[in-house]
């Protein structure tokens, strides 16, 4: 399967997004924070990120690894950083 790019905040979204769908994590009412990936070398599986770290997740790591798992095999980390130079706004 070839893997959609996102950049950080893009990945950072969409596994929220996913660990915040999770049943037993929206009945509990708990709120998970989610880190932002982190680039690394491709690993075995291809992947070029990963995300350690999560806030609030005691008891529910089981959840954030199966969605942790099921991102980083669908997406690479982008190679740009999607946090905009201030200094373009002041034209330096």
């Amino acid at each position: 399967m070839t893997r959609k790019t996102r950049n950080a905040s893009q990945l950072q979204e969409e596994v929220s997004r996913r660990i915040h769908r999770i049943h037993e994590i929206v009945e509990d009412g708990v709120k998970i924070r989610v880190p932002r990936p982190q680039k690394q070398p491709p690993d075995t599986t291809g992947c070029n990120w990963t995300m350690k770290h999560f806030g609030n997740a005691v008891g529910y790591e089981r959840f954030v690894d199966d969605v942790l798992t099921a991102v980083r095999a669908e997406y690479h980390l982008s190679d740009t950083d999607d946090v905009k130079d201030v200094r373009s706004l002041f034209g330096e």
